[in-house]
């Protein structure tokens, strides 16, 4: 079994104000923890930070000891309209510029959204150089960019979500991402969503993607009705001891518990899961 470090994912604090999730974080031990801009979560900064908002974020960091290192950005490089992908990567790069400012070392950026089906080569050209233009904007500020593996997700009339193949979780479209981007370019490993949407392929995409890993989410989705919903690592079948040992990444694996009604007892059933499956684990 594999040694890991963990950290303190964001999602499932999206609801809460940005000093409960730190505070939480350090009661519960992390070190580390994930970061989100915009998308108009309570539990973010705006889609807009301005300079007291980063002073605000940075003096939680100092007060709790906790870093943050780790910046979601909600987009989509996908979309149908060139106008409106335009203003999409403008958001972008300003939103990247302040995660810059708040600290961070990798920014977590989506495909998008579009059905795999649905790609043409004019949608491929303007994701892919939407990716180039953020991907220098990063490096300049020597952050790093990761591609959250993500498929598109519906919302059933059950209560359930239906999750469908995007670029990101098919595996011929990962390896045109892995060829075509800059090297610089790393993806986001989360083996849950991957899972949800390509249900008969326990790979998890390493044998593409494992030499560009710089990002992870550990978490795992059950079926529930028509489609899924979102667990804890440990309370489905996703074999994350034997994940752990077959990926090569070494950073910081960052607990995404998405329920935001137990979030804290998530995190806690989910770090009893790692007791079992690694050989050890630290907060890193």
């Amino acid at each position: 079994m594999k040694a890991v470090k963990v950290g303190c994912g964001e999602w499932g604090f999206r609801e809460l104000p940005i000093e409960e999730h730190f505070r939480i974080a350090a009661e519960l031990g992390f070190k580390t923890i994930e970061i989100g801009i915009g998308g108009g979560q309570r539990g973010r900064l705006s889609e807009a930070p301005d300079v007291q908002e980063v002073a605000e974020l940075l003096a939680l960091s100092d007060r709790y000891g906790i870093r943050a290192p780790f910046c979601c950005i909600e987009n989509d490089f996908t979309l149908g309209d060139p106008a409106a992908h335009e203003a999409e990567l403008d958001k972008v790069l300003r939103q990247a510029s302040v995660a810059a400012d708040c600290g961070a070392t990798h920014v977590r950026l989506f495909s998008g959204f579009t059905p795999l089906e649905s790609m043409d080569e004019e949608r491929w050209a303007r994701m892919l150089g939407a990716f180039e233009e953020s991907d220098a904007l990063c490096s300049s500020h020597g952050m790093q960019i990761a591609i959250e593996t993500h498929g598109a997700i519906t919302p059933l009339a059950d209560g359930s979500l239906c999750h469908s193949e995007t670029v990101t979780t098919h595996p011929e479209a990962l390896a045109r991402l892995v060829q075509e981007l800059p090297p610089s370019v790393g993806f986001n490993l989360d083996a849950g969503n991957l899972k949800a949407a390509r249900p008969a392929d326990r790979s998890y995409a390493l044998d593409i993607i494992d030499g560009r890993i710089n990002y992870c989410h550990m978490k795992d989705w059950a079926r529930a009705g028509e489609g899924w919903r979102a667990v804890a690592i440990g309370e489905d079948d996703l074999d994350w001891g034997a994940l752990l040992e077959s990926m090569s990444f070494e950073g910081v694996h960052l607990i995404e518990y998405e329920p935001t009604e137990d979030v804290i007892e998530g995190i806690h059933r989910s770090l009893a899961h790692l007791d079992q499956v690694a050989a050890g684990w630290v907060f890193g």
